[in-house]
């Protein structure tokens, strides 16, 4: 059985544009055409489209999708490995909805006490006045990576200077919320934040493995990185390092 374009379209809640473009980039050819030029799809294709859309979901780009169709064989396993992911990302969900009830939780007791606080520090910006580039000093043997961060950091104008400093505070009060939570430091939604934070670091110049691995250390073996961490939550710059250095054997090697 083929089903129209049009009517692919209508089941998926895809649009057709979008089919077309698919088909353009050679990411889901229908299985054959008319000879007015309409595509028609069959079961496979069907198949291939839920997959497109379930990585889609898990927020995957199109060339990342494509690549992982290109290197599946098995059709069923395939779907045992969307699964996993989905299963993956409920728990990531999970773990966020637990942190914003703990965190409900704790405004309301302090709230009741009068004190309107919460265990774990929020400053803030813990790192108003200092540049990305003078935390990286601290760094040996690392030039490159130094380089890029300071040069990336000279054309920042002062706002966007002062949006860095809060989102740089922001993403290590996030980490120590799940630190709190006894989340591992190897946790998908742990990792998700070291992912953030690699990824605002990779504005400069993405880290090789051997260079982020220096920062985690950095995090715990420099005073000053440790007492920052330290300030948010007990144990967070060791935390921070285990998390890195998670990121790095699995995302950067």
């Amino acid at each position: 059985m083929a089903w129209p374009i049009a009517e692919v379209a209508r089941m998926s809640g895809v649009t057709a544009r979008t089919l077309r473009h698919y088909d353009d980039i050679d990411l889901l050819p229908p299985a054959w055409s008319g000879a007015n030029g309409h595509r028609y799809y069959e079961e496979r294709q069907l198949l291939r489209l839920q997959q497109i859309l379930l990585l889609r979901a898990l927020g995957l780009g199109l060339p990342e999708i494509g690549r992982i169709l290109a290197a599946q064989v098995d059709e069923l396993e395939a779907l045992r490995g969307h699964h996993r992911r989905l299963l993956a990302e409920r728990d990531r969900l999970d773990a966020l909805a637990c942190i914003v009830a703990r965190t409900i939780t704790e405004l309301e007791h302090s709230r009741r006490d009068g004190t309107d606080m919460i265990s774990i520090s929020r400053p803030e910006n813990l790192f108003e006045g200092i540049r990305p580039a003078q935390c990286m000093k601290v760094l040996r043997g690392f030039p490159e990576l130094v380089g890029a961060v300071e040069r990336h950091t000279a054309a920042l104008s002062k706002a966007e200077i002062e949006a860095d400093e809060r989102e740089r505070t922001t993403q290590m009060v996030r980490l120590g919320e799940l630190l709190a939570t006894g989340l591992p430091a190897d946790a998908d939604v742990v990792q998700v934040e070291i992912d953030a934070q690699y990824r605002t670091l990779a504005q400069s110049r993405a880290a090789t493995a051997e260079e982020y691995r220096a920062i985690g250390r950095c995090c715990v073996e420099n005073e000053h990185w440790r007492a920052v961490y330290e300030s948010i939550a007990p144990g967070l710059a060791a935390y921070q390092q285990a998390a890195i250095e998670a990121y790095a054997a699995t995302r950067l090697r």
